[in-house]
């Protein structure tokens, strides 16, 4: 699995439809300062489902939206497509390549889509979850990363090793099995005090 297609649209510098075609092996990105290098690993991590503006370089989430030039008014949507290929079927899905959307328009609204089918990011998170592009992105190492992990307590670099390894999305599945079945619980609990409550006023009347 590699990733072998990037189309963004009104995504940062790229006012036009901009594709980039990737092959198997390593692929540098290289131009002068400026040139839109940074906003191409922005428009990788976007789409993949990031939600801290942090991580794109931003203040705020639409600050992603072209926001126009002297010459060219800003645009109202920004929108990014990452295309996987998935010839060794890695990914659950059927087909040969995987295409991850992203929408963000000026309102607020956002869509995100799996090979054309709009969908949610949980969806999309756990689409991904076992072939090591989690949530928290580790496939991508910004500068000073490799630091902060080294340097971050034990219990921060379980959680990276874990989510690398695709353990981590079961250790959430656990998680959230074990909040309904607490919140469950408490129904029960609930319904057997109204069952009580029941039987006490119906004693009268037998």
């Amino acid at each position: 699995m590699f990733l072998k297609r990037l189309t963004m649209k009104g995504f940062k510098s790229f006012a036009d439809s901009t594709t980039l075609e990737f092959e198997p092996g390593v692929t540098a990105v290289v131009g002068p300062n400026g040139s839109g290098k940074s906003n191409v690993v922005d428009a990788v991590t976007w789409v993949l489902g990031a939600q801290s503006t942090r991580a794109l370089r931003s203040q705020k989430m639409d600050d992603v939206i072209f926001a126009g030039t002297a010459s060219r008014a800003a645009l109202g949507r920004a929108e990014v497509s990452l295309t996987l290929d998935n010839a060794s079927g890695r990914l659950p899905v059927e087909g040969a390549e995987v295409t991850i959307s992203r929408t963000l328009f000026r309102n607020g609204d956002s869509e995100y889509a799996i090979n054309g089918t709009v969908c949610r990011l949980l969806d999309i998170q756990e689409l991904l979850s076992d072939s090591g592009v989690g949530r928290q992105q580790h496939m991508i190492i910004g500068q000073n990363q490799l630091d902060t992990i080294l340097n971050s307590s034990p219990e921060n670099r379980r959680a990276v090793i874990e989510e690398a390894a695709g353990v981590l999305k079961h250790r959430r599945r656990k998680e959230r099995a074990e909040r309904r079945l607490a919140h469950t619980q408490e129904n029960l609990e609930r319904l057997g005090d109204l069952v009580r409550e029941v039987r006490r006023q119906m004693r009268p009347l037998e």
